[in-house]
């Protein structure tokens, strides 16, 4: 209880001098980039080189391809969308319902610091995919459809696989019984999964092989820093001081150190659905670690929780956090637009809202207009604030509103 009450005291605690250490760097970060212009200057350094090799390697992917059969399309197209951002998405809720809340905030946050710093990559550089046709593209799905409209390198398949096999085998070999035979089935089956899905990158067309060794290079990179400062993340997300403001913060301005591409890319939109669940996450069980996330939550298979009673968590979950998204996203396609023309923000929409998307901002009366007016016009885009909204709302709820309902319901 005593820890209880210090958690809840820290919650409205003003930042702590690291974390203002921090916000201050990521803001500094952002004006430099801008006024140094560093990702333009980035880009003309790496992406020469980089599209000189997916020219290169084309050749030799239209040979590879040469093998293709029904057979192996269908398994490389499903083994790629089971280590895909959507079915991680889909998969890591289940995993918090049945117990293992430290494995699945740690696997979201590392999924979230992939994705962003994997898309950074790709729209720093701007290198193009294999040019198709020569090269044979196999797109399955809505998912394989949008992926190829982003930039080439690195591959993010091969990234998130290294990263989250490579934290998933940490975790099991840390917390689980393991002895030689088990380390070496482990490495081996991520090693199997992180070729397999390498492959099958370059035969559905999708990467070079250049894309793919940078993908798994930039993976290694990443998971290397994770597993030094996981253990730090997590303590601070259940116990720390100030944690929904800072992470809030730091999501709004790690939006605007986004790299802006050479050409617009459903990456950024990626970004914001992830750093959206990410702080989703982090608010929910900042606010109810002791209430359901702590190590003594029953697991499933245990006699607290059968799996008759997950499979009714899931049924009652699944629809629940689906009308959370829907619902928050309505609301804040209302809500948001009218906090922006309160404050004079201006505004646009690609999406979300129609009405927004020629400027309606013009003319506009008001005292706060013509505060507002003295300062830059430049027009923001509306929707990145409801993605983030909506996600947030939808991950929030995986970790606090539908364990309440498990509780009130005996699941």
């Amino acid at each position: 209880m005593e820890m209880e009450a210090a958690v809840a005291a820290a919650g409205g605690a003003a930042l702590t001098r690291w974390q203002a250490a921090a916000l201050s760097a990521v803001a500094g970060w952002v004006w430099a980039a801008s006024f140094y212009d560093l990702t333009r200057r980035a880009r003309a350094l790496a992406q020469p080189w980089v599209t000189h090799r997916v020219l290169a390697e084309t050749p030799a992917i239209v040979r590879f391809q040469r093998l293709h059969h029904k057979l192996l399309d269908n398994f490389f197209s499903v083994l790629s969308c089971v280590v895909s951002v959507p079915f991680y998405t889909g998969f890591l809720p289940l995993l918090f319902w049945s117990g293992h809340s430290k494995l699945a905030r740690q696997m979201i946050l590392l999924l979230a610091f992939c994705d962003y710093l994997g898309n950074s990559m790709k729209d720093i550089v701007s290198a193009p995919r294999p040019s198709s046709p020569p090269v044979r593209r196999v797109t399955a799905t809505e998912d394989e459809k949008e992926n190829a409209m982003e930039y080439g390198l690195p591959s993010s398949h091969a990234l998130n696989t290294v990263c989250l096999m490579g934290y998933l085998l940490h975790y099991v070999l840390t917390y689980g019984p393991h002895g030689s035979i088990m380390i070496a089935a482990g490495l081996s089956l991520a090693f199997l999964l992180v070729m397999l899905v390498g492959i099958a990158r370059i035969y559905l067309g999708m990467h070079s092989l250049t894309d793919v060794i940078a993908g798994i290079c930039f993976g290694i990179v990443i998971l290397a820093f994770w597993l030094v400062v996981h253990d730090h993340v997590d303590a601070f997300v259940v116990s720390g001081q100030n944690v929904s403001s800072f992470w809030a913060g730091l999501s709004l301005l790690m939006c605007f150190a986004y790299p802006k591409p050479e050409f617009p890319t459903p990456s950024f939109e990626y970004h914001t659905a992830f750093n959206g669940v990410a702080f989703g996450i982090v608010f929910g069980v900042q606010q109810t670690y002791f209430h359901f996330h702590t190590p003594d939550v029953p697991l499933i298979f245990s006699p607290q929780l059968p799996l008759l009673a997950f499979v009714g968590r899931v049924l009652v979950g699944i629809p629940t956090i689906l009308v959370v998204k829907i619902c928050s996203k309505a609301l804040s396609k209302w809500l948001l637009p009218v906090m922006c023309n309160t404050l004079a923000i201006p505004i646009v929409s690609s999406c979300y809202v129609p009405a927004l998307k020629a400027d309606k901002n013009k003319n506009k009366s008001g005292y706060l207009h013509k505060v507002f007016s003295r300062f830059s016009q430049k027009a923001y885009d509306v929707d990145i604030g409801i993605r983030f909204v909506q996600y947030a709302s939808l991950a929030w709820s995986v970790v606090d509103l539908v364990p309440a309902i498990f509780t009130h319901l005996n699941l």
